[in-house]
C-alpha cells in the first residue's frame, strides 16, 4: 500500500467509515475504523475483543463506544474498556481490558490515513515497533490436535448408516467407512478404531484409548421424556470454541436477543464449577420468564420463575444441559455432541428430551416440534457469532484472552484439554 507520507497509510475513503465498524489494515497491523457519531473525527482501534478475540467489525456502536458482538463488552474511542456487562455496571474493569490504537488517525483529501508508529521515530528502534498479535496462534486445541484421538467421538446419526450400503464420514482429518454387520445390524468402522459403540442414536468412535467413557443422560432412557433430535448443523468453528460456547452464559442477552436472550440480565451471578477427572459440573440457579407455563395463565404463578441450570461436560467435545423449572415442574434436557472433521469443519448434533412441557408429562408432538423449532433458531444464532471468530483452534494458553469471573467454565474447560493434550503428547 502507498503512503501518502513516510508512516502515514490510507486506508478507507472518508466516505465509507461511519457508525458501522470498518476493517483496515496498516503497516501489517489489523485495525476497525468507525465514526462514535455520524459526523464525529474518525476513531481507529485494535480489531479484536480482548475477552475471546472476536472480530471487532461485527461489533455495534452504542452511545459512541464499540459494543462486542459476543459478550457486549464496551471499548471508547481511546480503546478504553467502559463495560464488562456480566460483572455489573459498578464492577471495575480488568487493567488489561484495553484496545491498542495506532499512533496517529486523521482525515485528508478524503481519506482516512492511520500511522501505527510515530513517523519520526527511528526506524531501528525496537522499542518503537508494533508487537505481532499472536494471541490465539499458539498453543491452540485444533480440531486436528493428536491428544483427540483419545476420546470418544460422534461419527454419525445411526440412521444416516443406510441397511445395505456404507456411509463415509470425517473425523480428525481422516475418513472412516461405517457399514452395518449383517447380522446384528452393529456398526462396523474401517479403518479399525480402538472402540466402537452406539449411544443417544449415534456411532460413537474412539480412535486410540479413550482417556475417558461416554456422557451419560438418564433422561434419555427414561419413558416419561420425549426425545427429539435437531438436523444435524456443520460450522467452521474449531470443536473446543463451540464447546465453550455451549458452556457459557454471559453471551445470551447479546446473541440471542431474537429468541430468548431480550429477557435475560447481563449480570451473571457468581456460581461454581466442580472439575472432574475428566470434565466438569456446573450447576445455576437462575431467574426466568416463563409464559408459556400454564400455571401462569391459571394465576397459580408468576411468570418471572426460579429455573436450575445444570452443565456437564466430558472431554473432548461431549455436553448436556439439564434445566428444571422449579416452579412449574418441566425439564429440558439439551445434548450437545461435536465431530472435528477437519481443521475448518465441525459438525454439531443436538439432541433435545422434554418432560412436563406445557404442563404435560409427554409434551405432544406439535409442542417438540415447536420447541426443536426454537432451538434450532438459537442455534443459528450462535452460528451466525461464530463467523467473527478469529482463532483457528481454542486458546489453551490463559493469558492470551481475558478471563472474567463468568468466565469460569470456559476457564475449566481449557484446563481439562490442555491436561489431555499434555498427557497425550507425553505418552507419544
Amino acid at each position: 500500500m502507498t503512503t501518502t507520507s513516510p508512516g502515514w497509510y490510507p486506508v478507507a475513503a472518508s466516505d465509507d467509515v461511519g457508525v458501522r465498524p470498518v476493517p483496515v489494515e496498516a503497516g501489517g497491523r489489523r485495525y476497525v475504523a468507525y465514526r462514535p457519531a455520524p459526523d464525529a473525527p474518525v476513531a481507529v482501534v485494535a480489531h479484536r475483543c480482548p475477552h475471546r478475540l472476536v472480530s471487532l467489525a461485527h461489533a455495534d456502536v452504542v452511545d459512541g463506544a464499540l459494543q462486542c458482538p459476543y459478550h457486549g463488552w464496551r471499548f471508547g474511542p481511546d480503546g478504553a474498556c467502559l463495560l464488562v456487562p456480566s460483572a455489573g455496571p459498578d464492577a471495575a474493569v480488568p487493567p488489561r481490558a484495553r484496545l491498542d490504537r495506532p499512533w496517529g488517525v486523521r482525515e485528508a483529501g478524503g481519506m482516512v490515513l492511520v500511522a501505527p508508529t510515530d513517523p519520526a521515530a527511528d526506524p531501528l528502534d525496537v522499542a518503537a515497533a508494533p508487537v505481532a498479535d499472536v494471541r490465539g496462534t499458539e498453543e491452540i486445541l485444533t480440531n486436528l490436535d493428536p491428544g483427540l484421538a483419545a476420546g470418544w467421538h460422534p461419527l454419525a446419526l445411526l440412521e444416516e448408516v443406510p441397511p445395505d450400503g456404507e456411509l463415509t464420514a470425517r473425523l480428525l482429518g481422516t475418513v472412516w467407512t461405517v457399514r452395518r454387520d449383517p447380522a446384528d445390524g452393529l456398526p462396523q468402522v474401517v479403518p479399525r478404531p480402538h472402540a466402537v459403540s452406539t449411544r443417544f442414536g449415534l456411532v460413537w468412535i474412539a480412535p486410540g484409548a479413550p482417556a475417558a467413557g461416554l456422557i451419560d443422560s438418564p433422561e434419555d432412557a427414561d419413558p416419561q421424556f420425549v426425545g427429539a433430535w435437531l438436523p444435524p448443523e456443520r460450522s467452521a468453528s474449531p470443536a473446543g470454541v463451540l464447546a465453550e460456547n455451549f458452556l457459557d452464559v454471559a453471551h445470551f442477552p447479546f446473541v440471542h436477543a431474537g429468541t430468548f436472550g431480550a429477557a435475560e440480565e447481563p449480570y451473571v451471578p457468581p456460581f461454581e464449577v466442580d472439575r472432574t477427572p475428566d470434565g466438569l459440573i456446573s450447576v445455576q440457579e437462575q431467574w426466568f420468564d416463563n409464559p408459556g407455563d400454564p400455571g401462569v395463565a391459571a394465576g397459580l404463578r408468576p411468570a418471572r420463575q426460579r429455573r436450575r441450570a445444570t452443565y456437564r461436560y466430558r472431554l473432548p467435545f461431549q455436553l448436556s444441559l439439564r434445566l428444571e423449572e422449579l416452579d412449574a415442574g418441566a425439564v429440558k434436557t439439551i445434548l450437545f455432541f461435536l465431530q472435528p472433521e477437519d481443521l475448518d469443519a465441525t459438525r454439531i448434533y443436538t439432541k433435545m428430551l422434554f418432560h412436563g412441557i406445557g404442563g404435560v408429562a409427554r409434551p405432544a408432538p406439535d409442542v417438540v416440534a415447536a420447541e426443536v423449532a426454537f432451538e434450532r433458531a438459537v442455534l443459528a444464532e450462535d452460528l451466525r457469532l461464530q463467523q467473527a471468530m478469529t482463532v483457528t483452534g481454542l486458546p489453551l494458553r490463559l493469558r492470551d484472552e481475558l478471563h472474567v469471573r463468568s468466565d469460569r467454565s470456559g476457564v475449566a474447560l481449557r484446563r481439562t484439554l490442555r491436561t489431555l493434550q499434555r498427557d497425550q503428547a507425553n505418552l507419544a
